[in-house]
């Protein structure tokens, strides 16, 4: 994988969203079905915000286990919506950048998904899975211009 270039090249096109007024109900279920870690928030693929698994493992966290507490846990996550948990204001990055640009991000910050944004209009996501699972396909890294 050349570091330098695009994320495009390696990014998640067309990442799974939601709108802000999904429940967490619906958040769950892509999480659970998809294997994802990150859904961006966004209507008419203009970006709002991000919902991570540690955002919804935060607000489920603190349930009960007994049984009759089932009913409980299902009135709240179908009456939440995903702008409650979502991060706003978040860093992103247009498709054409490098892909040593963002791994200066994740290694300087504490999130791990970089919505990619361009001309206002959502494209994808770059993931530090992302990174990973390119790295084990090639076996190799390096950084050099065409």
């Amino acid at each position: 994988m050349n570091l330098l270039g695009p994320i495009s090249e390696i990014m998640t096109k067309a990442p799974f969203t939601l709108t802000p007024s999904a429940t967490i109900g619906d958040a769950a279920k892509i999480f659970d079905k998809h294997k994802v870690h990150h859904i961006p928030i966004a209507i008419d693929n203009t970006l709002l915000g991000i919902v991570s698994m540690s955002d919804y493992l935060f607000f489920r966290r603190g349930f009960l286990d007994d049984r009759d507490d089932e009913k409980i846990e299902n009135i709240r996550m179908n009456n939440y919506e995903v702008s409650y948990i979502m991060t706003k204001g978040i860093a992103t990055m247009n498709s054409d950048e490098r892909i040593n640009i963002a791994l200066e991000i994740f290694k300087e910050n504490l999130f791990h998904a970089i919505p990619v944004v361009d001309k206002g209009e959502l494209v994808g996501i770059i993931t530090t899975h992302d990174i990973i699972i390119n790295l084990a396909k090639d076996n190799e890294a390096y950084a050099e211009y065409d």
